[in-house]
């Protein structure tokens, strides 16, 4: 059954994703629960597949335009997806899913932190490129550690709220890779690595039977068209401008869920 405004709630989502990378979780879980009234945990659920299957149509594009930091995906892999797959097994055996009453509260907290975050990063880019140049065989012997740790992190968040992959990837990428990290890298970067966390995390989610198929399909109706137009006009915006207006959204977002 067509639902016009979970395709539109999907299409300005899908919209954010292509442009910034941002927003799969960070926007679409918050939707789905003030807009719509869903339950948390179908929220969470849903929202994995979506965004997952959101990001394929977008990482084609970034990838054939070269922008994919591959060593670097690969090192975020090796944290989250064995992360996420713990919080799998959890979810699917049902040992966690009734104990899930904070998770507003974990999403909102989140997605302050991603606000917040994304209102500061020329700051934290600033000291993390003063760490690099100072002292940097030390950071780039650290790196590969500290970014699967930031993998780590990053599945237990994404298969607990859906949140993370895209907001707190992003933020941290910018610190661990200061002077690697092009705006358009980082947003490609990204999303190729959010896919196959969301699909992983997503799973155990789908054997508890919390997803909800037709809700899913309407989302993605609106989303994959416009992801694609949001990867191919990322080039034509500043990444200050899109940073400081997505945090803008998100904050209140976060402000509205805590209230």
């Amino acid at each position: 059954m067509i639902d016009i405004q979970y395709i539109v709630a999907g299409a300005m989502t899908g919209l954010v994703v292509g442009l910034t990378g941002v927003g799969g979780g960070a926007l679409m879980t918050p939707i789905l629960l003030l807009f719509f009234g869903v339950p948390p945990t179908t929220a969470i659920a849903t929202d994995l597949w979506f965004a997952a299957l959101t990001k394929i149509a977008g990482a084609f594009i970034h990838h054939r335009s070269g922008q994919v930091d591959w060593q670097v995906v690969k090192r975020l892999w090796a944290g989250s997806l064995p992360s996420a797959l713990v919080i799998v097994v959890l979810v699917s055996s049902g040992a966690i899913i009734t104990k899930l009453d904070w998770l507003t509260r974990a999403i909102s907290l989140l997605i302050l932190i991603t606000a917040l975050g994304l209102f500061f990063a020329p700051k934290l880019s600033r000291l993390a490129t003063q760490r690099r140049v100072s002292s940097p065989n030390q950071f780039k012997a650290l790196q590969p550690a500290l970014t699967v740790t930031s993998g780590g992190l990053l599945g237990i968040c994404v298969s607990l709220t859906s949140v993370g992959a895209g907001a707190l990837g992003s933020l941290l990428l910018l610190y661990l890779y200061p002077l690697r990290m092009t705006p358009h890298k980082l947003v490609a970067t990204d999303i190729v690595h959010a896919i196959p966390l969301a699909l992983v995390a997503g799973v155990g989610y789908l054997i508890a039977g919390k997803v909800d198929g037709q809700m899913l399909m309407n989302l993605l109706l609106g989303s994959v068209p416009m992801v694609i137009i949001g990867s191919y006009l990322t080039k034509q915006f500043s990444s200050r401008t899109l940073q400081l207006l997505l945090g803008c959204i998100l904050l209140l977002v976060a402000l509205k869920l805590i209230a």
